[in-house]
Order: structure tokens, then C-alpha cells, then sequence
């Protein structure tokens, strides 16, 4: 008796065990399938269950200082594909893949192999995708047309396309969008996150046979469109820049020319245009080489580094007021100056004689600067260069800004001394050197270059509301007031007297210097013969600059091509220009407060 309870015990335990490691084995795998898997299988009952689609939002529009469009978004149309209604949909009409490829490429101008591989995307998994895009930026014509084939799984839809109200105008600043709408250069990338706003969509359920559910509304995340981005550019001044650098470019049959104006209280840049420049509407026929285009999308004055030349001996010269060396002193220049076993000539190869401080400015005498190069010393002078921003980015809100080259004090020799004394053996870029020539201009105050003034949004009444002001100026005080002064005073004598007269405005009280300095060879690392930087900053009115500005005509044609016949005339025209139109619309209509 005892043994047969004992049996029917053993028995209960092993079922009682069995049953629990079941139990725990089913416990376990719906542990493993609910909370582990779980995700994963969320996801594909979403992607089987769910079909969304991303409605983007409309980009913000890029404006003059004076709310005048520069960019702006226009309406257009884009393609979407519902990949699952699609397959149901070529299945019940017994059409292929294939067939309504070509329908498809007819209307849109794409190739029908490629509208078959979207039509065929697989997600990373190697599952059949539920969504695709098929094209973006369609007109209102080919949407019709997609329409009228009423093939249930294509979804057309409101778009936006990137339009640019002037072609070339201002492009390099600017910038260009890719296919997506998203920023890839200049403003548009700088701002990027601005412009675009934030992304809605639609998401709606589906039966079985892929149908929306009956009870189930859609749910509609509206798009925020993006806001606008004021700059401090001014439409009429940049179209007055623009014109004279096609024009610089053409007559001088140059390799490239350059020009900046700003407000040298404040930094902002009033006016930026280099060229040749490309359509920003059409970029592709431009050229059909490719690594043309990419140059061509640079920002010269903020990306490319140039060797100053003489512009460089105002900061030559305001190290010499700022340590009172040499400023007293008399220098004689009988046409080249031997510096160990190196001989360094001047412009003028018969000398200028006997010169004082004044002198060497007006007659930009690179003999005379040579000499003060030497007794300022190189500590002295690479120092102030370096208060003053050189060989280091300034910050500008503009993308590839580069830092230029400024020798280190311990590879410095004598020799090295001497050019950098009047401007080679160092590099800058434009908003780099107008940052240190703007400081002399609003006396002695480092400003940080900037080409944003606002950001802005519109209501329904298109009253506009600002949302964010620039304001990191980084200011410093690099200069004393007194010495910026007397170095301006000096600096009109070069457009008075001296080489840069060709600048003159009657009235207008010009301060300025001329530049014309030797291009190296890219590959040999030397300079290249007969090829030079004619430049040319400028400021006005002496006593209290309201603008200032940088001209810059890249490898002038022929032998021609000193910065005082070159470029100072180009100032003159667009310093009368600029200060016409100031006398027109008034100087804080102009330049603001």
C-alpha cells in the first residue's frame, strides 16, 4: 500500500515538474516575444499595418536688409509611391512593374530602369519597402499627367523648389540647396537649421488588402515652415558691386575679382560678390567640369587666402604709430635694399629719394618699409598682426572660412622680416584683412565680420516679427583712437598724392592703399612671372568711415597691372555710387542705426 502511494507521488511529481518546466519554458518565450522581440516586431506591424507619408515643410526665405527676397521657396509638386497599394494595384490589373516604369519615365523624363529599382526598394532587412519617393520638384503639368493615370499606390502632393529671385546675383554668399531642400553651402548651409523648419506627416492604418481602415481617421502632423534669415546685405549696393566686378573681370580679362563693403562700426557686410560666378538656378551649364563648378561654389573672400601685398603696410604702419617706431625717422630709398645676401626691390626701380614716415605710406615705398619692417623687429610686428586677427579664422557665419598664414616669430629671419614688412610671405583672406582694416576705420575696435542681421517669421497680416538679432560681435579693443586717426590722415595722402589717386572722389575724402603683390605657383611654390594681386581697401569719410571696402582683381592680363591703375578705379566708381544712394535714402535708412 505504502509502496503504491509512494509510486502514484513519484508520478504526480514528475507531471507537477514537467508542467512547471512548461510553464516556465512558455513563460520564458512570451518574456522573449513580448519584451525582447517586441520592438522588432512593432516595427514590422508597423511597416505592414501603418503608411506614412512626410510632408515637408516650406523653407524660409532669404532677405536683403531690407526685406527684399533673395531665395525663396515656390510651390511645385512631388511623387510619392505607396509601395504595397502599388504591388496590389499591378497585381489586379495584371500590369508590371516594368509597364508602368515606362509610363512613368514618358511623363517625368527619368529612365524607366531607374523608376523600376525605386519601384523595387527593399528596406535594410531585405523586405519589400511600404514607401518611396519617386521625384521631387515636379511642375504643375507632369502632376496632372500622374494624375490622369489613376494607379492607386502613386501620391502626389504639395512640394517646394528653391528659386533665387537673380541668378547669379550674390551666389557665392548664398549658397545652393541639394535635392533633398537641405543647405550645402554659403547661407543656406550656415542657416540651415533655420530655414528648414520642422517636417509633418500623415499616418493612416490599413487592412489586409492594404485599404485605409474605415473607422480610423488619419493622424496629420502639420509642417512648421521655416523661418526667414535677414542678412546685412544691401540689394542696391550688392547690384552696384556685382556690376563692377563682371566689369573689373571683363575689361582687365582677369582670372577672378573680388569685392567686400562693410560697416566698419559694426561688421556687417553691406555687399560680397565675386566672379566669375555661377546661375544659381542652373548651375550644371556652367561647366561641365566638375571640379570648375566646385570652385566656382567657393566664397573666395572667405575661403581663399591671398598674399595682402602693400594693402598689408597699414598694419606695418600701426604697429610702428602703436610702439612710435620709426615714425620720426628719415628713410632713403635708392631703388632696392640688400637684406644679408637678398636683395629687395621697390616698385619704383629708381628709388623715391629721401621720405619720411608719411612718405613711405602715400608712395608705398617698399624699400622704406623694409627699413621699418627691421626696427620694429619681428616679435613686434607679428605680434601686433596677431592682435589685429591675422592667422586666425574671424568667426565669420559664413561655412570654409580658411585662417590664413602668419609666421611663427621662432622661423622668422630677416629677410622674412623685411617681405612681411610690406606684404608677402603672408596670406589672408579678404573678411580677415577687413576685420584689421576696419579696426583702424572705426578707431581701433576689432569687429567680427557677420553677414546675418535677423531672424524673422511673418504673421498671416505679413507683419514681421523678429525672433533672433545678431550679436556676437566678439568686440576688442586692438588700436588706439588718437593713433587710428593719424593713420587715416596718413592713408588720405595715398589717394591725395600718392599711389592710390586714381581713388579720388572730390569731396569725399578717401583713405585708402593700394596692393599689388606677386601670385605663387601652386605646384613649384614660387612665384609665378607676370602674374599679380591688384588690390585696393579703402574707407570714407576719413574722419568718421561710414564704409569701407576691399577690391581685389586676381591676375590682370598684360603689363598693367599695378593696384593704383587696376583697382583704385574700381573703388572710385562704386565709392561715388554707395555714398550717392546714402545721400538719397539717408545713412540710417542705409546702414540702420
Amino acid at each position: 500500500m505504502t509502496k503504491k502511494i509512494f509510486i502514484k507521488k513519484y508520478r504526480f511529481m514528475v507531471v507537477l515538474i514537467f508542467i512547471c518546466t512548461l510553464f516556465i519554458a512558455l513563460a520564458g518565450r512570451l518574456f522573449y516575444v513580448m519584451v525582447v522581440m517586441s520592438p522588432k516586431y512593432k516595427t514590422i506591424a508597423d511597416e505592414q499595418q501603418k503608411s506614412e507619408i512626410q510632408i515637408n515643410a516650406k523653407r524660409g526665405r532669404i532677405l536683403d536688409r531690407n526685406a527684399n527676397e533673395l531665395a525663396m521657396s515656390m510651390d511645385v509638386y512631388r511623387i510619392d509611391l505607396d509601395l504595397k497599394t502599388i504591388r496590389q494595384t499591378l497585381t489586379n490589373s495584371a500590369m508590371t512593374s516594368d509597364e508602368l516604369a515606362n509610363k512613368l519615365a514618358i511623363i517625368l523624363n527619368m529612365k524607366a530602369e531607374g523608376i523600376t529599382k525605386i519601384l523595387n526598394t527593399t528596406l535594410p532587412n531585405g523586405l519589400p519597402a511600404s514607401s518611396a519617393v519617386l521625384k521631387r520638384e515636379v511642375e504643375k503639368p507632369e502632376a496632372d499627367k500622374i494624375k490622369a493615370l489613376k494607379i492607386r499606390g502613386i501620391i502626389v502632393s504639395p512640394d517646394t523648389e528653391r528659386y533665387y529671385m537673380n541668378g547669379n546675383f550674390l551666389s557665392n554668399v548664398l549658397g545652393h540647396v541639394n535635392s533633398d531642400g537641405k543647405g550645402v553651402s554659403g547661407v543656406e548651409l550656415s542657416y540651415n537649421k533655420e530655414l528648414s523648419g520642422v517636417s509633418g506627416n500623415i499616418i493612416y492604418e490599413k487592412d489586409v488588402k492594404n485599404n485605409q481602415l474605415p473607422y480610423e481617421d488619419p493622424k496629420y502632423v502639420q509642417p512648421v515652415d521655416g523661418k526667414d534669415v535677414v542678412l546685412t546685405i544691401d540689394e542696391i549696393i550688392q547690384d552696384y558691386v556685382e556690376k563692377a566686378a563682371q566689369k573689373a573681370l571683363e575689361d582687365n580679362k582677369a582670372k577672378a575679382v573680388n569685392i567686400i563693403v562693410m560697416n566698419p562700426k559694426n561688421g556687417e557686410i553691406l555687399a560680397m560678390a565675386s566672379k566669375p560666378s555661377l546661375d544659381l538656378n542652373n548651375p550644371s551649364n556652367i561647366s561641365s567640369n566638375s571640379k570648375e563648378v566646385q570652385k566656382l561654389w567657393k566664397n573666395a573672400s572667405v575661403q581663399d587666402n591671398f598674399e595682402p601685398g602693400s594693402i598689408f603696410k597699414v598694419i606695418t604702419a600701426a604697429s610702428a604709430l602703436e610702439s612710435n617706431t620709426g615714425t620720426n625717422d628719415t628713410y632713403i630709398d635708392n631703388g632696392s635694399i640688400k637684406i644679408g645676401n637678398t636683395v629687395i626691390h621697390c616698385w619704383n626701380l629708381d628709388g623715391h629719394g629721401k621720405q619720411s614716415f608719411v612718405d613711405i605710406i602715400k608712395n608705398s615705398c617698399n624699400v622704406g618699409f623694409v627699413e621699418l619692417g627691421l626696427k620694429l623687429g619681428k616679435d613686434k610686428l607679428i605680434s601686433f598682426a596677431q592682435k589685429m586677427g591675422f592667422g586666425e579664422k574671424t568667426g565669420i557665419d559664413l561655412p570654409g572660412e580658411s585662417s590664413g598664414v602668419l609666421r611663427n616669430t621662432n622661423k622668422t629671419n630677416d629677410v622674412d622680416l623685411a617681405t612681411l614688412a610690406f606684404g608677402q610671405g603672408v596670406a589672408v583672406t579678404q573678411v580677415q584683412y577687413m576685420a584689421a582694416f576696419n579696426a583702424v576705420a572705426n578707431g581701433g575696435t576689432w569687429v567680427k565680420p557677420h553677414i546675418m542681421k535677423d531672424i524673422v517669421h511673418f504673421d498671416d497680416n505679413n507683419i514681421m516679427s523678429i525672433d533672433k538679432q545678431y550679436s556676437d560681435y566678439g568686440k576688442r579693443n586692438v588700436f588706439d583712437a588718437n593713433l587710428a586717426l593719424n593713420l587715416r590722415q596718413d592713408l588720405v595722402k595715398v589717394v591725395t598724392e600718392g599711389v592710390g589717386q586714381n581713388a579720388f572722389v572730390e569731396g569725399l575724402d578717401i583713405a585708402g592703399k593700394t596692393g599689388t603683390a606677386q601670385v605663387a605657383d601652386a605646384e613649384t611654390g614660387k612665384y609665378a612671372a607676370g602674374k599679380y594681386m591688384s588690390s585696393f581697401a579703402g574707407m570714407a569719410p576719413a574722419a568718421e568711415p561710414k564704409i569701407t571696402l576691399l577690391v581685389s582683381v586676381d591676375e590682370p592680363e598684360g603689363s598693367n597691372y599695378y593696384a593704383g591703375e587696376i583697382s583704385a578705379p574700381v573703388a572710385r566708381d562704386l565709392f561715388k555710387q554707395i555714398f550717392n544712394y546714402i545721400a538719397i535714402k539717408g545713412e540710417e535708412n542705409v546702414l540702420g542705426k
